[in-house]
């Protein structure tokens, strides 16, 4: 009878993982996140009563003595293992000592590429017990003060080859007593010092832990720039504990410590450098540095350094699906890509020409406090809804007027949450477990991401910005952009930036720049509306002067539409939607419309050029 029993109990449990596995066929996902966010929450709570608190550079320090000899960096012709990397940013840190007087807390900007003296000096900052402030390095003059002076900064370290941005900003600099270090051996301007000598010269022993012993996991640890819905870029101020929380998506993702990961996203942005620089120092794991993105390169370079792991944006994937296809497309050992913004008709075709890849796409904005992950490869979903980041993180989609551009409200007063599969703004709530840091001495910009009263009164959300739908299995799929940004080649575009630097131009009386979709594309390319001023015709070659000299490439505006007025609302808010909606269609808009031909400027634009950008003969 025992045995019967025995073997009764034991056939069911046999039966039971195909039993779940019928009801739920993502349970064995499911039960992998369950546990992996476990061990995270487990350990994000033994850092926080961890004292002297470990931070990343702690596990940095721990991986060069567990594994000196392991290659840590790769970088054109030249590797590093976790041991020279920690003897170079010694020598850093002991230079800015030296040479800066740095002391603890201080801000330091770090404005060039990515190259291995990016690390280094991060590091070392680190090491001083200093806050590190990361610098797009595409922006220049007025954008370039305005986000140096966002965080304080005491120094500026400047790479050799981003040399004339800095000159044209100096003045300003010297004004403000900023002390400024160029990567190079030696520089003749006055004002700015070179640095390369003077880190040669110093010791690679290491610095006092002393420096970092006040560091807490609520100190600021970085600066990251982000558009947001405003002009100028923000600053967020991202803690050591949110370094940690994007460091560990990689254990979500499933990477082991055998991997070797491609690195190619600018180290500037949280993509490249906390998921993928900060999480690979957790895992130990080796890093493939590349200034920047190459199609052509792309798959040799994961072949000849045996890469495992990549990241991407939506863009990144396109081009690579888009590159000649070759015999050799599925001749690699890539198993895994990390990242987001992916269309599922792209996603659907890499994995189609370039193999097996398991594809981890993932939702969340820098200075945010709410994320998503699909850990479970669903083809154009941005992520899975999980009952244990349910209880850390409250979130909701709220239904919301796109034309009005708020919230719709109920009869009381506060916010409906929309039915699954139905599209709704994402805002998740504000409190000890999902905190929202804002941003760097901007109140008002902090205080326009936080709604209130938003189902009881005096409740507090972040507002997100982003129109999402989660249909009935949980999984969440992203719809589209709110307010005055859009998305185009992986960079936010804050369209009031860009329509203050046009109104400088001295043809254009009133600017309303907005992002339009283009066929076969990722996200919105730039259009602007314009009003011209009196007696005065459209100057095709001072516009693109003006926008090259003041823009980023992915930032000007690719068609320019002339009006006679601008449309705006009652409450002379200027209306986007409807000419987002209309695009650049010479047969559809009868008003004046001029393309940015490369190199050549704008011209104007013709049925034939529309008709080439529809098919994919024009390249944007």
């Amino acid at each position: 009878m025992i045995a019967y029993i025995l073997y009764t109990v034991l056939a069911g449990l046999a039966v039971l993982p195909l039993f779940l596995y019928l009801r739920n066929p993502y349970f064995f996902q499911d039960l992998r996140y369950t546990i992996t966010s476990i061990k995270i929450g487990i350990r994000i709570n033994r850092f926080q009563k961890q004292k002297p608190f470990y931070s990343i550079l702690d596990r940095f320090l721990d991986q060069a003595k567990k594994q000196p000899h392991k290659k840590f960096i790769i970088f054109e012709d030249s590797s590093y293992t976790y041991s020279q990397a920690d003897r170079e940013s010694n020598k850093v840190a002991r230079a800015l000592s030296t040479h800066a007087h740095l002391k603890p807390g201080d801000t330091v900007a770090l404005f060039l590429g990515n190259e291995p003296q990016f690390v280094w000096i991060w590091l070392a900052l680190a090491k001083l017990g200093c806050t590190a402030s990361f610098l797009n390095y595409n922006i220049r003059s007025k954008s370039l003060l305005h986000c140096f002076s966002c965080c304080d900064a005491k120094v500026l370290v400047a790479g050799a080859d981003l040399q004339d941005a800095v000159e044209e900003v100096l003045p300003t600099l010297k004004q403000q007593g900023v002390r400024v270090f160029i990567l190079s051996e030696k520089c003749d301007v006055e004002g700015i010092e070179s640095f390369s000598g003077k880190i040669q010269q110093a010791s690679d022993q290491p610095v006092s832990p002393e420096l970092r012993a006040n560091i807490k996991i609520k100190s600021p640890a970085l600066y990251i720039y982000t558009s947001g819905t405003t002009g100028l870029p923000k600053a967020a101020v991202i803690n050591h504990e949110r370094v940690w929380m994007a460091t560990f998506l990689q254990a979500i993702a499933g990477v082991r410590s055998d991997d070797v990961i491609y690195v190619y996203l600018p180290l500037y942005h949280s993509a490249g450098f906390l998921m993928g620089l900060c999480g690979a120092i957790e895992n130990g794991i080796t890093v493939v540095l590349r200034r920047k993105f190459s199609a052509s390169h792309f798959w040799n370079d994961c072949r000849k350094y045996n890469v495992t792991v990549i990241q991407y944006i939506g863009e990144i994937m396109r081009y690579l699906c888009n590159a000649p296809k070759r015999d050799n497309d599925r001749d690699h050992k890539v198993r895994l890509a990390l990242g987001n913004g992916v269309r599922p008709d792209t996603w659907a075709d890499f994995l189609q020409r370039f193999g097996d890849i398991c594809i981890c796409e993932c939702y969340g904005a820098t200075e945010g406090n709410v994320g998503f992950v699909n850990y479970c490869g669903k083809v154009g979903a941005i992520g899975k809804e999980h009952f244990l980041y349910k209880m850390a993180c409250k979130y909701a989609l709220i239904r919301y007027d796109t034309e009005k551009e708020e919230p719709v409200k109920d009869s009381r007063g506060f916010c409906i949450e929309v039915p699954r599969g139905e599209t709704g703004l994402l805002v998740a709530k504000i409190g000890k477990r999902a905190p929202f840091s804002g941003y760097a001495k901007n109140t008002q910009q902090t205080e326009k991401k936080k709604l209130r009263d938003v189902f009881v009164k005096g409740d507090l959300y972040f507002n997100s910005g982003d129109l999402l739908k989660i249909d009935h299995e949980g999984f969440v799929f992203f719809q589209d952009r709110i307010g005055d940004t859009f998305r185009w080649k992986g960079e936010n575009v804050a369209t009031t930036e860009v329509a203050d630097h046009l109104l400088t131009v001295d043809c254009i009386e009133e600017a309303n720049v907005y992002g339009v979709k283009v066929p076969g594309h990722e996200g919105r390319i730039g259009m602007a509306a314009l009003t011209l001023k009196e007696n005065m015709e459209f100057d095709g070659k001072a516009t693109y002067q003006h926008v090259k000299s003041y823009l980023p490439s992915y930032a000007r505006p690719r068609f320019i539409r002339i009006q006679d007025a601008l449309v705006v609302t009652g409450t002379f808010k200027q209306m986007k939607v409807k000419l987002a909606e209309e695009g650049f269609n010479p047969a559809v808009i009868k008003d004046p419309l001029f393309y940015l031909e490369d190199n050549k400027g704008y011209v104007p634009m013709t049925q034939e050029i529309f008709n080439s950008i529809a098919e994919g003969k024009i390249r944007l």
